[in-house]
């Protein structure tokens, strides 16, 4: 059988390429011609993937929960490959930023259209009984997303508002270990009577802290907000981008939180007194915006838009609810 011309420019340029790397074209032709050919489900290890859920008692609910976290966590790791893969672009231009913008708001759309799976998909009395299985893991231990925040914007916005007057200038890396015990997380995880550390957050810390505390060094001049300032004057006043940019900043810092806390409502919120989270976490204060304020980009904001953070999504979410039922 005669080679189509197609098949002849392949082999040499396959060639050439192993050639150039002291290979052999043959021995790679001969690996090719006795290997199976590839399924999908060797290709995303499927039976791995589906034997990941071991949940900790016999309630059914519970394999929602955990498989809607697992979710949650492979979308943060989508998250993070763009945002890593922007703070190593040498040559970033304005149509760079707005596609991984675009990505980046897209995964976060999927997941915050997609958390009533979590706040309707389960049973509130069964949630309630293996919820006490699982203490004191929390989703509040997520690294992944501690990680987005620090990809996204200046360390100092994600320091306690009252602490931020004692810190000015350009951090060094000496400054991000002195603000890191003020990071405003630190809020979200101290018992309610005692205000002392939760077991959840010492966990949370001896795992992630050194390697927070080294990104956070090496994103200061990686983060998103100095990637965007590094673009010519004309290409920052780009609206589409401008907008892409203060999108991303609600979903992470309300829309995101605040369908978290739609949940907790839900299923914490009792009477006479709520039901503290499975980590003891402050759950009250510490997920809606109105209070922590976060706001990633401040200077895309007008000052009543910055008083007012975060009263849309209740508007849009939680009084249209109310005047439905």
């Amino acid at each position: 059988m005669e080679l189509k011309p197609e098949i002849i420019d392949r082999l040499k340029k396959l060639d050439e390429k192993y050639e150039t790397m002291g290979q052999n074209l043959v021995s790679y032709l001969d690996g090719l011609l006795y290997a199976d050919y590839l399924t999908y489900w060797d290709y995303i290890h499927l039976d791995t993937l589906l034997s990941l859920q071991t949940p900790k008692t016999s309630i059914p609910d519970e394999h929602i929960f955990i498989m809607y976290h697992q979710i949650t966590e492979l979308h943060f790791k989508l998250v993070l490959h763009e945002l890593k893969q922007l703070s190593l672009n040498p040559e970033l231009k304005s149509a760079d930023l707005l596609k991984t913008l675009s990505r980046i708001n897209r995964y976060f759309n999927a997941l915050i259209d997609s958390f009533d799976i979590m706040v309707d998909g389960m049973d509130p009395a069964q949630f309630h009984k293996f919820r006490m299985s699982l203490l004191p893991a929390s989703g509040f231990q997520s690294g992944q997303y501690r990680m987005i925040e620090i990809y996204c914007t200046e360390f100092i916005h994600l320091i306690l508002q009252e602490q931020r007057s004692k810190f000015s200038g350009y951090p060094t890396d000496s400054m991000i270990e002195q603000m890191y015990p003020h990071i405003y997380w630190q809020t979200g995880a101290t018992e309610l009577a005692s205000g002392k550390k939760t077991l959840t957050l010492k966990q949370f810390e001896l795992k992630y802290s050194t390697e927070l505390i080294r990104l956070a060094k090496q994103c200061r001049v990686g983060n998103l907000w100095v990637r965007y300032q590094s673009l010519p004057e004309a290409d920052r006043q780009d609206s589409k981008l401008i907008n892409a940019l203060k999108i991303l900043d609600l979903n992470v810092n309300v829309n995101w939180p605040l369908s978290h806390y739609k949940s907790a409502v839900r299923y914490l919120q009792g009477d006479p007194e709520d039901i503290a989270a499975t980590g003891g976490t402050n759950w009250q204060k510490y997920l809606p915006p109105r209070f922590q304020k976060r706001i990633f980009y401040p200077e895309l904001w007008s000052k009543e838009e910055i008083e007012n953070w975060g009263k849309n999504w209740v508007r849009s979410v939680v009084f249209k609810e109310a005047n439905s039922e």
